[in-house]
């Protein structure tokens, strides 16, 4: 077997990291009593609270201006992103603040000055978010009957299972988060090598990884299969979605947000997550990667993700009528149109039916090269889509048949607009054991450049050599236009830079299409 390392993963992860500040510094042990620091502004005061096990977490608190002496508010816990400081959310908070919440938000346990080390969403963490609303509660104006607690992207996902451990938390706005953190950066039992990396390298930059989480990634990125099994459990542990049961018990109401392009964690999870809610539970996906559809509201500017996560909060912790309970759950914006659409469930967005179409014959594939089809760069392929409609893009007709297999549907007379998660069906015959491949779908135009529509990997261990199987593969779940007189194109390689490689040297995949199990690619449609 071979991992091959890619500099693109290097190069990523250095800039992601290197954007977020500075070294991490030494964090201060608890005070015997929380007090503000000097630092004040807009309303906002600095505190060290108490966290878990003693440690102190660095915080922030923002009350309603003019608030009247003994009078309760609606309290909302913002813990941060992972490797952020606590001033994350300063302009949010000001503004919920400004609306009628006691707003609270602290670093993480483990980054910059807060205590601790990092456990990525482990049972201190949970703690944490327990002691800062104790803390809260007995320190500021906050009301222990209307508790709501959310975040992004780690903030997001030590929310949800936060969710199923305090029953005092009432309303959940989880954005750019994870419920499954092991379909997350391991999809299809593949390494998302770009991913973990930078998630690793910015770790290192701005906390202190404990010694789990070392090992944990260590092995993940080295892919020792043999510790297989304990990084599949220690990920579970930290989901959400092993935990629905408590959630659903607990019946908070529950918001999630996240973008079609997002190369953390993927939307599909997030969809099969929010499915199993029973309780008032609403869904949007938008265009764009890994927190970019809420960044410009973290900067005080209009935001659509953080105007709904206002109203999901003054529905579920103020009581106001104000309409986002009637509103259709499940709202997506298409890549293409730009446009909302509202559905009354996840499963109704491919409403439209599902067009199969055929993959014909017998492809011979050599490993281990890239065939130029490739799922993008971390951050930067998905932004360029959210913003200039620009996915990444290969020429069809020139990718190199030796290493990347190619269906085309016929050009289509009418717009076909995919909605939801496209499936893959198919029968692989390995000359080794191990192998990896990537699929991909294409919008592809009259000039035989395709643009992507959506993709994701599999790799698979201790096949027979020489005996056919087959695969059933998700892709990652999208909202995307195809125009009139373009065609579809399917794509398989064996290479991308988003991904590790399992293909050992001169090992060879043949994807075939047998009478009795016939291959084809499933794309679910939304009415015209």
């Amino acid at each position: 077997m071979r991992t091959r390392p890619h500099t693109t993963a290097a190069a990523a992860a250095l800039i992601a990291a290197t954007a977020l500040g500075l070294a991490p510094h030494q964090a201060q042990a608890a005070p015997t009593a929380p007090r503000p620091s000097e630092q004040q502004s807009s309303g906002v005061r600095f505190y060290d609270i108490p966290g878990s096990g003693g440690i102190t977490l660095k915080g922030n608190v923002f009350t309603p201006s003019g608030a009247e002496p003994g009078r309760k508010y609606p309290l909302i816990v913002l813990p941060t992103s992972w490797g952020m400081p606590q001033i994350e959310y300063l302009a949010q908070a000001k503004q919920l603040a400004d609306s009628g919440y006691t707003v609270v938000s602290y670093t993480s346990r483990g980054f910059w000055l807060s205590g601790g080390q990092i456990e990525t969403a482990g049972p201190a963490d949970i703690a944490d978010v327990s002691a800062v609303i104790d803390w809260a509660l007995a320190t500021t104006p906050a009301d222990p009957g209307h508790v709501g607690l959310g975040g992004v992207s780690y903030g997001a996902g030590i929310s949800l299972l936060a969710s199923a451990h305090d029953p005092r938390i009432k309303a959940v706005v989880a954005l750019s988060g994870w419920a499954d953190l092991v379909d997350s950066i391991y999809s299809g039992r593949t390494q998302h090598l770009q991913a973990a990396g930078m998630l690793g390298a910015a770790g290192a930059l701005t906390g202190r990884p404990g010694p789990e989480l070392q090992r944990i990634l260590g092995d993940f990125l080295a892919s020792k299969l043999e510790s297989e099994p304990a990084m599949i459990e220690w990920g579970r542990k930290r989901s959400a979605s092993e935990q629905v049961d408590r959630i659903n018990a607990g019946g908070a109401a529950v918001m999630l947000g996240n973008a079609w392009g997002d190369t953390i964690f993927p939307p599909n999870q997030y969809a099969e997550f929010f499915e199993k809610l029973t309780g008032p539970k609403r869904l949007e996906f938008r265009p764009g990667d890994h927190a970019t559809a809420e960044a410009t509201g973290l900067l005080g500017l209009p935001n659509d993700t953080w105007t709904d996560a206002h109203r999901w909060f003054d529905r579920y912790l103020k009581g106001e009528r104000n309409g986002v309970d009637t509103e259709a759950p499940v709202q997506i914006k298409s890549r293409s149109t730009g446009g909302y659409e509202g559905y009354p469930d996840w499963k109704s967005v491919g409403s439209g039916g599902r067009e199969q179409l055929p993959l014909t014959g017998t492809e011979h594939l050599l490993t281990g090269v890239d065939s130029g089809a490739d799922g993008g760069v971390i951050f930067l392929s998905s932004i360029l889509d959210q913003f200039a409609q620009a996915p990444p893009v290969a020429s069809i007709p020139l990718l190199p048949r030796a290493f990347a297999a190619v269906w085309q549907s016929p050009r289509y007379a009418t717009e076909r607009r995919v909605r939801g998660t496209v499936r893959l069906h198919t029968t692989v015959t390995p000359t080794r054991g191990d192998g990896t491949f990537v699929a991909y779908l294409y919008d592809v135009g009259p000039l035989g450049v395709g643009k992507l529509v959506t993709h994701a990997p599999r790799t698979f261990h201790g096949k027979e050599p020489g005996q056919p199987f087959g695969v059933d593969l998700d892709l990652f779940s999208t909202a995307y236009d195809v125009p009139a007189g373009h065609r579809l194109a399917v794509v398989i390689d064996t290479v991308d830079p988003l991904y590790a490689e399992h293909n050992p040297a001169g090992a060879q995949l043949t994807f075939s299409s047998p009478r009795t199990d016939p291959s084809y690619v499933s794309v679910p449609l939304r009415e015209q």
